[in-house]
């Protein structure tokens, strides 16, 4: 897996500003299940948002990083409580990198 450029990445921030997250991680924090899902999320979009609420008791980036390397996608953005996520979708890519 090749590391985004300064440029693909502003780029990718640029698109995920308007998305709204559809992941949220609390109490339970990083689990087996919502790895799964974020990757199938990830397939069909390319490009997620993850928040992470204030009840959640691991740290933002040690959450950004787990469900980074379990989905094998690239950590576009750690804002906030915020996490953007990019994998290119092998069946419905819909993102063309500058």
């Amino acid at each position: 897996m090749k590391t985004l450029t300064g440029k693909q990445k502003r780029f990718l921030r640029s698109k995920a500003h308007h998305i709204k997250p559809i992941f949220q991680v609390g109490k339970g924090g990083v689990n087996e299940n919502l790895i799964i899902q974020v990757k199938e999320a990830l397939e069909a979009r390319e490009l997620i948002k993850i928040s992470i609420l204030q009840n959640c008791d691991e740290d933002k980036d040690e959450v950004a990083t787990s469900i980074r390397k379990g989905a094998k996608a690239h950590l576009v953005q750690l804002i906030g409580s915020t996490i953007v996520l990019y994998k290119e979708s092998e069946n419905q890519k819909t993102i063309e990198l500058p």
